[in-house]
């Protein structure tokens, strides 16, 4: 079967990747906990930011390693689900290359690099807001039944 979102225009792709995060972020109360922020969502990618807090910080002075994949898996998130159709992780993996500290902000850049039926894999980079890169994930998803939008409306 057909993505029904390929018969759409680019720009009825994008306004759907944005109403897709839109209602998503209506119910992820992890990310706002966080204090994450969408800075942008369009088909297959997501830039996601955080900047670290006082209570992000583990015995290390460093950033809680849980936080970065947190941030890293969020974006992940909001990039598989920019088609509407509800998506999930089925698998992931970060690595850690430099510490972030307190009052750092983090960009997450997650970025579609296949997709095969109902799977797909994302590159998610997290890097300081001056272009140093502290992690690299990879998620892998699947789809599952359902839309995103649709989903949240029946609430």
């Amino acid at each position: 079967m057909a993505d029904p979102s390929t018969m759409l225009t680019s720009s009825q792709r994008q306004q759907l990747a944005e109403d897709a995060a839109k209602a998503m972020w209506s119910r992820d109360h992890a990310a706002q906990a966080l204090g994450i922020e969408i800075v942008e969502v369009m088909p297959g990618t997501a830039r996601l930011t955080m900047k670290v807090r006082q209570d992000m910080v583990n015995g290390h002075a460093i950033c809680h390693g849980g936080m970065l994949f947190t941030l890293a898996d969020t974006a992940f998130a909001y990039a598989c689900n920019s088609y509407n159709l509800n998506t999930v992780a089925s698998a992931c993996h970060i690595d850690f290359l430099a510490p972030a500290h307190l009052n750092d902000s983090l960009v997450a850049m997650a970025v579609e690099r296949a997709q095969s039926g109902r799977s797909g894999v994302y590159d998610v980079s997290v890097s300081t807001a001056e272009g140093k890169i502290v992690a690299l994930f990879r998620g892998k998803s699947a789809r599952i039944q359902g839309e995103v939008i649709s989903s949240f409306a029946q609430d």
